[in-house]
């Protein structure tokens, strides 16, 4: 099939699947309600519209966010680092966003709800700032790599030993935040994440170029004309950008950052970066809306970071089992 034509299938069939992942999750729920009730409600009339305009359409949208955020980094870090199993918890921005909600949680009840959310936000800001220093000083992609993942280790390390000290309370109230969920997200918090989504975007397109560059290593990169330092600087940045908003608001998420660039470009069968990003975003909105859906599927919600590994993990082994591994 022309490269055209499969990519025009790719765009109508993945935005089908994610029409249909909206509408099976807007229907999920603790309260059993009839689709038409929920047309009504989406329109502001009937008598679930605050279930439906205030839990699951912000849950939802929260979800595709999310989901496309953590893609689009996923697809650039496995570039920077010419690495399939790369994502944006490798640079350890999340485990910096760990330790502020950790610090949050500990401080005492003053600080909770939203408190944690911030400390999350500032935690993940200070690990990127630090990352970005280092890479400012740093022209190995490799090196750059093993600081990111020590980084990830040091920062889990105090977190774990902030728990360790910290009553029951404190305790059940970090573990609710860590096994993520998409459920808390406000108006603003929505907002917050659509400009992080719009920023990583512009911010990646723009370099994409760059990032085709260094799919054939740094020298190739340079050769061809390309500043690698710049373009693995910009890279980094809309990374930073992207999982520190999703993960101060609905916790460390993993798998959707490795699982969905691979998807992008088997079923895009190009590597080109121009056109894997979006793919890759939509891709990733769609696991994170069929892990809601899982989870919304049970009585008690599951943590959706356990279901988004229940949906990651076997794509993974089955596109590696059946030789369809995408290269970076």
């Amino acid at each position: 099939m022309e490269k055209g034509k499969r990519g025009t299938l790719t765009w109508v069939l993945g935005t089908a699947a994610l029409a249909v992942l909206c509408v099976s999750d807007l229907l999920c729920g603790g309260v059993s309600i009839p689709f038409s009730d929920i047309v009504d409600g989406l329109f502001g009339k009937g008598p679930y519209e605050a279930v439906i305009r205030s839990v699951r359409l912000p849950r939802i949208l929260t979800a595709i966010l999310a989901g496309a955020c953590l893609s689009l980094g996923g697809a650039q870090m496995q570039a920077v680092f010419r690495n399939p199993l790369a994502d944006p918890h490798i640079m350890g921005v999340s485990a910096g966003a760990a330790l502020g909600a950790a610090i949050a949680t500990m401080a005492g009840p003053s600080v909770w709800g939203i408190g944690v959310a911030l400390a999350a936000a500032l935690g993940a800001v200070m690990a990127s700032a630090l990352i970005l220093a280092v890479s400012s000083r740093v022209s190995s992609g490799n090196t750059l790599l093993v600081f990111g993942v020590m980084l990830g280790f040091i920062l889990s390390a105090v977190t774990s030993i902030l728990q360790y000290l910290s009553n029951e309370e404190s305790l059940k109230l970090f573990y609710s935040w860590s096994a993520g969920s998409f459920t808390l997200s406000r108006p603003g918090e929505i907002a917050i994440l659509t400009g992080a989504l719009i920023v990583g975007l512009i911010l990646s397109l723009w370099n994409a170029k760059g990032l085709d560059a260094l799919l054939f290593g740094d020298e190739f990169a340079t050769l061809s004309g390309a500043d690698v330092g710049k373009v693995r600087f910009l890279a980094l940045v809309g990374c930073c950008i992207l999982t520190g908003a999703v993960t101060a608001f609905c916790g460390p998420l993993g798998f959707v950052g490795i699982v969905a660039p691979h998807i992008a470009r088997v079923a895009l069968s190009s590597s080109v970066h121009i056109r894997v990003l979006p793919a890759s975003a939509l891709a990733g909105a769609c696991i994170a809306l069929l892990s809601d859906l899982i989870s919304q599927a049970f009585r008690i919600p599951l943590p959706v970071g356990s279901t988004m590994a229940i949906v990651g993990i076997p794509v993974i082994l089955l596109m590696m089992t059946k030789g369809k591994g995408s290269s970076v």
